[in-house]
């Protein structure tokens, strides 16, 4: 069996003109039956200080985090589904907590922040949530992938069943760039919740530079995000899980401090929960954030299809818990409003395929 990187893939899809077949290395493994022996871990720790939490969640990955670092960019990837709203985006206090780890380990010299914010301007967001002065400090670059090099790839939907070309970040698809998922605890009105995977794959469909969602504003007016979420709960699902075989973090660390409960990812309410979760085995991670939030694995359409197909370890069984324990820290987040809704994508799809869209589908984009 072939391992592809995302190079190869890009290279293939260019010269074949559609997605090629992407195998990272837990498809092997899956494959081989050495999945099943092999196991994760997930660092959990709690307390009142986000940075110090988040630095801690890393410590017991620090050789292997600087090995497989080497000399690649790191890419701090935070979740800033919008521009005005902290409890919805990534708090400045766990970026410089792993700042600080990636100080510890002496991986600061090509460190970048990069996002494609949902909702508006991404560098007005950085601003709002104090990013500029933490960038100084640190000596760190602030980037808008909105104003980077793209790629197209072609996802699925729903409404049609015909491949669809989005703009892709370049930087996010790049092998020489390292994925930190730097993501916030919240359910979901789409797919239950949003943890590291959905906010890479979701950050990289770009926008025109100065996108808003107010109707007044004179800039740019498209977005390429709505595309990959596929018209429908079926939709975002195997688009999620589909772009993930290239566009996963290499590591993933959740901030659950204060959570989002409800009408995520955008219009919740706030969890007082003081976690944080970070590993290696991305898939592993979200499924103890979607153990700690109270939420049936079952029902996240997206994590099964990742978990059916050996791209990571969603069996608690075989996952390492380091640090504190899940039963003492999980709490029942409520769900989405629309939640009963969201479960279609266990159905199949009716046979003469003039199922109509659920008019509960919400716009949210990251």
């Amino acid at each position: 069996m072939t391992a592809f990187t995302r190079r190869n893939f890009l290279k293939t899809s260019v010269i074949g003109g559609v997605a090629a077949t992407f195998v990272r290395p837990f498809d092997i493994l899956a494959a081989t039956g050495k999945q099943e022996s092999s196991g994760s871990r997930v660092a959990l720790t709690t307390g009142n200080n986000r940075a110090d939490m988040a630095f801690r969640a890393l410590q017991p990955f620090s050789k292997e985090i600087a090995q497989s670092i080497g000399k690649r960019r790191v890419i701090l990837k935070p979740n800033n589904v919008n521009i005005n709203v902290q409890l919805a985006s990534t708090h400045v206090d766990t970026l410089e907590g792993i700042l600080e780890f990636l100080k510890s380990i002496g991986k600061t010299e090509n460190v970048i922040i990069a996002e494609s914010a949902a909702g508006g301007p991404t560098f007005d967001g950085f601003k709002n949530f104090g990013y500029f002065r933490m960038a100084d400090k640190y000596g760190i670059k602030l980037v808008d992938l909105d104003q980077q090099p793209f790629d197209i790839i072609h996802v699925f939907d729903e409404k049609d069943f015909r491949p669809h070309a989005a703009r892709i970040s370049h930087m996010m698809l790049d092998p020489d760039s390292y994925i930190v998922s730097v993501a916030r605890m919240k359910t979901h009105d789409r797919v239950f919740a949003t943890l590291s995977l959905k906010n890479i794959v979701f950050g990289s469909p770009i926008k025109d530079g100065g996108f808003s969602f107010n109707p007044s504003s004179k800039h740019g007016t498209t977005t390429d995000k709505p595309i990959l979420h596929g018209s429908g709960f079926r939709g975002i699902n195997y688009n999620l899980y589909s772009m993930s075989r290239l566009l996963n973090p290499d590591l993933a660390l959740v901030d659950g401090f204060e959570g989002m409960e409800g009408n995520g990812p955008n219009d919740g309410t706030p969890v007082d929960h003081k976690v944080c979760i970070a590993g290696l085995d991305w898939l592993s991670v979200d499924r103890v954030g979607i153990e700690l939030m109270g939420i049936d694995f079952a029902n996240v359409g997206y994590l099964n299809f990742c978990s059916q197909t050996g791209l990571g370890i969603a069996d608690l069984s075989k996952i390492q818990v380091i640090g504190e324990s899940i039963d003492n820290h999980r709490k029942t987040y409520k769900l989405s409003d629309n939640f009963k809704d969201q479960l279609i994508w266990k159905n199949p799809v009716s046979q003469n395929l003039t199922e109509s869209p659920n008019p509960k589908f919400r716009l949210s984009y990251t």
